[in-house]
């Protein structure tokens, strides 16, 4: 997958993540201000980081860019969210299993 793609699908994901969390505790359709700063911030994140080449997720990556703040946020709705995933985005959620399964054998292999 080339960077952009990936960037675009990491963005994919943690929008639908958010999404999901926001409806089920902020009880919006739509996204709420707080979520929508989280999702901002998280996009920004994403576009500026030097490591899309050699990673597979920010999960996955060494090096912390969220400020704790957000890092707190981004962890709760990752932590609630999950389980959802695979109900509201199937395929989506079994790809990205798939991804981090194959970055954790590769790392090993290293």
């Amino acid at each position: 997958m080339k960077s952009n793609e990936k960037k675009e699908h990491e963005k994919k994901i943690i929008k639908e993540m958010i999404k999901i969390y926001c409806a089920k505790n902020h009880h919006q359709k739509d996204l709420c201000d707080e979520c929508l700063d989280l999702y901002t911030y998280a996009t920004k994140r994403i576009d500026c980081c030097p490591f899309t080449e050699t990673k597979s997720f920010c999960s996955a990556c060494k090096v912390h860019c969220y400020q704790k703040e957000y890092r707190h946020q981004v962890r709760q709705v990752m932590r609630f969210s999950g389980k959802y995933m695979l109900f509201y985005h199937p395929v989506m959620t079994i790809k990205h299993g798939l991804v981090s399964l194959k970055e954790r054998r590769n790392q090993h292999v290293q």
